[in-house]
């Protein structure tokens, strides 16, 4: 970026203040107002120098785009508006050029944003990093593991529908060009108490609803699983759906997800067989059973889903059964069973499903763990996300809420730390004297929880090991005891409490004064929670599980390998992890990211003040704003401080030759502004009070006003000389285009008078030379006539004697002569076309040409038939030959006739050579066919048709089964004597047989067909073609009789009336006659 390229900065058009440092006056009130104010107009990010304060919208803004990532990348962190990709994009850049691993810490209370804070984060990452197929599946494998994550430890609290309930850090690994290699993820304190019971409007871990609204049918039949939510004690009913989250979908993204981190297919199923064992595991219920020794015990109720469970699992039923029944404790070489009543029975149920539960999404990280991590040894770059629980203060606050506002007090004792310690080294990098700045040191709050003697977790645990009666009451008394005299600890009977009648403290509780405010909690299960305990008994039943991920999850089961020790407590775990996890922090440069919910409702554009301001309390922004402040309030590299102040400055405006900082040093020093308000560093500019700097903001906005004042001078002044010397070019030009117009005028004006002149003259000249023409035509046409008659007077008087004789004949000879030529050479020109069908001729124009006129008619039509016969092939003659005789037979005498005339006549419909179906058939016929085709052979008994093949040879005809080919009969053509068909629109015909031949035997053929035209013809013709034969009769009537066996039947021929329909129809009304109707045309 050049020196002269104008930039924008977090103090242009600000709203409100863009930096809280710069807050003048600081108050709370101030700093609520100024937060507020931002809010309402969708400012939601605003800065505390470094750490970026992140309000939840409840709604899409369009901040987040990818001209967004763009305008962002690379830039300078207060070079534009806040923003959380400003933060990202310093800590990548940091990562990448200057070789400083990274954290980004995310705090804030349940739905202030932190997860979408996160992804957002992740996001922006993996849009700037490098480009590549392994880069793109390493980046899209680290974003998928958030939804993985997010279904089996997200929930949806009251104050959030998608509430993360376990704190998580990612380290994303880099190389040297900064491209992503993989990543480790750490997960802490899962809330596993929510998998047996959630409160009032809240639910159960998302997967648990997303499986049984997504999977398939075919899923939850083999899980054993129904769809309906109250079917399952673990799920709570009252917000089993939500607005906004569609689980189904969700399901099929967690999935998909899970394919893309890496997960096997086998690997899924076992962990969806988890989530419904752990449903299932709800339903089980107990009742008491007494004893001889008058101690009761518990049984399962209904062994149903017991038995589905231990079916998904592969246990034997009757191992997990005892296991809910009877407890055995080892003590070194003893070994003794106890019998669990039905709380007990109840306990253990739960505490295996929490176990089961927590230690599967345990697996689950550590599995995504092993897909995402680097797979190179290289040293590596490493960027850390941490995602981690908001200080919490309920109306009921148990163990849960201590281990979550004890690990908010590390983070903020390592936020101060780390804050002071990075001021400092700024400090010192740019040579400016560190002054020691006096803060609240939570360190002795983190000591009163953490100490290993007298800590309240050291307590705890030793409680939880003490022999004998152990219960919340005693821990209750041994704080009392140990931690009285401690100024941050309250109780009903320690010393610091002020009023021992004060109804706000009650017995069972004590209350700690943390950097956020005084918390009460309750001691009612702090001691089960700590403990949390699972018997051997289920852990050895769960490891007999013939279930491969079932076994990873209870190594503690396995009999060879019984460890009689303790395990540890979870506050000790907890504690372990929180110390691992700061000193993971201090290696690495932190970024902050504070989140903050507007209102309790979801609501967009809603600001509750009241809780606002007590997020900013336990978040210790103010704090922050003061440590800040305690120094120098802003800092600026000398470069982009000249760049924005060198107009209130003659000699630093418009240009400044020497270096930056001997430019500021001019340009304050000509604004007097107080030496003790700024000093030099070495690349920075540092000034102390934020009033200072609004002066400088306030003389240059006066400055670009007069600036934008006299450049408006300018442009106008310009704007008006360049109107000027455009209406002046214009004017020039306009005059030189009409003066050429009014010239072009004149001219055509001069030119078409001269054109008439001419064309008068012209006319006048052309006239006279015409007169003189016709006069000289008219004396040659006279001298011309006149010797005409001249020679025709001597030319008679020569030839008189001749004349009178032969003049006659002569004229009459010429004139028939003329007449015939003239006759000849119009039929020339007006002979018809070459169609032997075009019965146009020329009409005659004499009457004695009449019988000349027909008789060259006559033979232009028979030369016309030549030439058109002479185009003929010999199978195009034979088509035609049968046409004419089919003319002949049928013309005029059956109705059928005139719809044949268009058809041609094909022969052999069915392709008997080619047709495997009618090989058979082809086989018995030796000679040539000269038709194939399906008929309807008439029954006499019904009238009714039954179809066949008929086949015509030279010889013989053949009638066929239509669909097995068998031949029915085979008639030589001798034996027939006639065919009889009736003048209808109908296609049957009967085909009668010589009495006394063979095949007289049973009697006439009555058939029916739609191309009984060409089956006749093509009969007629076979039989006129032979010379030792008669030719067959064709007799046309509408009632023939035909021999049937003995019986000679009747058929006639009716016309149908309309209510018959369109179909001819045959029907037997006697043993003498069947009645065939005909539809009339």
């Amino acid at each position: 970026m050049s020196k002269m390229e104008v930039k924008t900065s977090l103090l242009d058009n600000m709203i409100g203040v863009g930096d809280m440092v710069l807050l003048e006056p600081l108050s709370e009130e101030t700093f609520i107002e100024n937060l507020h104010k931002r809010f309402e107009h969708n400012e939601i990010y605003t800065y505390i120098g470094s750490v970026v304060i992140s309000m939840n919208p409840y709604k899409s803004l369009p901040i987040f785009t990818a001209d967004k990532v763009e305008e962002y990348r690379n830039r300078n962190f207060y070079e534009l508006s806040p923003h959380i990709y400003a933060l990202a994009d310093e800590a990548y850049r940091s990562l990448r050029d200057q070789d400083k691993d990274q954290c980004i810490l995310i705090t804030g209370e349940s739905g202030a944003g932190k997860t979408e804070a996160s992804k957002l984060v992740m996001s922006y990452v993996a849009a700037v990093c490098g480009k590549g197929q392994e880069v793109n599946k390493v980046k899209e494998q680290l974003l998928q593991s958030n939804p993985v994550l997010e279904a089996f430890g997200n929930a949806k609290t009251v104050r959030n529908d998608n509430s993360s309930r376990f704190g998580k850090y990612m380290d994303i690994e880099f190389d040297f060009k900064g491209d992503p290699l993989g990543g480790v993820i750490s997960n802490y304190l899962l809330e596993k108490s929510r998998v047996v019971k959630q409160p009032r409007g809240e639910r159960n871990f998302h997967i648990f609803y997303q499986l049984l609204s997504g999977a398939s049918e075919d899923t939850l039949k083999k899980l054993k699983l129904d769809r309906d939510f109250s079917k399952y004690n673990y799920l709570s009913l009252d917000s089993a759906s939500v607005n906004g989250l569609d689980d189904a979908a969700n399901f099929r993204t967690v999935r998909n997800a899970m394919q893309i981190v890496g997960f096997m297919e086998d690997e899924v199923q076992s962990v969806l067989e988890l989530v419904a064992a752990v449903l299932k595991l709800g339903n089980i219920e107990f009742k008491p059973e007494s004893r001889v020794n008058g101690f009761d015990e518990s049984r399962v109720k209904d062994k149903n889903d017991l038995k589905e469970m231990c079916e998904l699992l592969g246990i034997e039923q009757s191992v997990l059964e005892r296991a809910f029944s009877f407890r055995t404790v080892e003590a070194k070489m003893e070994k003794v069973s106890t019998t669990l009543n039905v709380a007990q029975a109840y306990y253990a149920r739960d505490a295996l499903a929490k176990n089961i539960y927590s230690r599967m999404f345990s697996w689950l990280v550590t599995r995504i763990n092993e897909s995402i991590k680097a797979q190179t040894k290289s040293r590596k770059k490493v960027m850390g996300v941490l995602d981690i629980y908001g200080f919490e203060i309920f109306e009921d606050n148990s163990f849960e809420q201590f281990i979550i506002n004890y690990c908010n007090e590390k983070l903020q004792q390592i936020f101060i730390e780390l804050t002071l310690r990075e001021e400092q080294e700024e400090y010192v990098r740019e040579g400016i004297e560190w002054t020691n700045i006096e803060y609240f040191n939570n360190a002795i709050i983190c000591d009163l929880i953490e100490n290993n003697q007298n800590g309240i977790l050291a307590m705890l645990d030793e409680e939880c090991l003490r022999p004998g009666t152990v219960t919340d009451e005693t821990f209750l008394d041994k704080l009392n005891t140990v931690c009285a005299e401690h100024q941050h600890f309250e109780s009903r009977l320690s010393k610091n409490s002020k009023f021992l009648t004060d109804h706000s403290l009650p017995h069972n509780c004590f209350r700690i004064q943390h950097y956020a405010g005084k918390v009460l909690y309750r001691v009612e299960g702090f001691v089960d929670k700590n403990n949390d305990l699972l018997y051997r008994d289920l852990s050895q039943a769960m490891y007999k599980a013939n279930h491969s991920l079932m076994k990873l999850l209870f190594p503690e089961g396995n009999p060879a390998k019984v460890n009689l020790k303790r395990p540890p407590t979870a506050g000790f775990q907890f504690r372990a992890s929180v110390g691992t996890l700061m000193k993971n922090l201090l290696t690495k440069n932190p970024n902050y990211i504070r989140c903050i919910k507007p209102n309790d409702k979801k609501a967009a554009q809603v600001f509750t003040d009241s809780l606002v301001c007590h997020q900013v309390r336990y978040l210790g922004l103010m704090e922050n704003v003061r440590v800040r402040r305690a120094g120098y309030a802003f800092r600026q590299p000398y470069e982009p401080c000249l760049e924005r102040y060198k107009m209130l400055c003659k000699q630093t405006w418009p240009h400044w030759k020497g270096p930056a900082r001997e430019g500021v040093e001019v340009l304050l020093k000509d604004l007097e502004v107080p030496e003790d308000e700024f000093s030099y560093g070495r690349s920075k500019i540092f000034i102390r009070n934020p009033r200072t700097l609004f002066f400088l903001e306030e003389k240059r906005r006066q400055c670009l006003e007069d600036l934008a004042t006299l450049i408006q001078k300018i442009y106008r002044g310009w704007k008006c000389r360049t109107h000027f010397l455009l209406l002046k070019k214009s004017q020039v030009v306009v005059a030189a285009w009409f003066r050429r117009y009014a010239q072009q005028r004149k001219y055509q004006k001069i030119k078409s008078s001269s054109i008439v002149v001419q064309s008068f003259i012209r006319g006048w000249k052309a006239r006279k030379i015409l007169r003189e023409l016709k006069y000289q035509k008219r004396c040659k046409e006279a001298v011309t006539t006149i010797a005409a008659y001249w020679h025709g007077t001597q030319v008679r008087r020569e030839y008189r004697k001749f004349f009178r004789a032969n003049a006659g004949k002569k004229i009459y000879e010429f004139t028939i002569q003329r007449i015939m030529q003239k006759y000849f050479l119009g039929l020339k020109n007006t002979m018809p076309s070459m169609s032997p069908i075009d019965k146009s001729w020329p009409a005659r124009p004499y009457l004695f040409l009449e019988g000349t006129h027909q008789e060259l008619r006559k033979i232009f039509h028979l030369w016309r038939c030549k030439k058109y016969r002479s185009q003929f092939t010999e199978e195009k003659k034979a088509i035609y030959e049968e046409k004419l005789e089919a003319s002949e037979i049928f013309k005029d005498k059956k109705a059928l006739y005139p719809s044949s005339v268009g058809q041609p006549f094909k022969g052999d419909y069915l392709e008997i050579n080619k047709n495997p179906k009618y090989q058979k058939l082809n086989s018995v016929v030796d000679e040539k066919v000269l038709l194939a085709d399906v008929v309807n052979k008439i029954n006499r008994a019904n009238g009714k048709g039954a179809s066949r093949i008929f086949l015509l040879t030279k010889k013989n005809f053949v009638l066929a089964d239509q669909k097995t080919g068998q031949v029915k009969a085979s008639v030589p053509l001798p034996d027939l004597s006639s065919v009889s068909v009736s003048t209808q629109n109908d296609g049957f015909f009967a085909l009668k047989l010589k009495e006394g031949t063979p095949s007289a035997a049973k009697g006439d053929f009555l058939l029916s067909s739609d191309r009984l035209i060409e089956i006749i013809t093509k009969l007629h013709r076979t039989g006129a073609a032979s010379a030792d034969r008669e030719p067959i009769s064709v007799d046309i009537s509408d009632e023939f009789l035909v021999q049937f066996k003995q019986d000679k039947v009747c058929v006639k021929f009716i016309q149908a009336g309309p209510k018959n329909g369109n179909s001819v129809t045959c029907k037997r009304k006697n043993n003498r006659l069947l009645e065939v109707s005909v539809p009339s045309p």
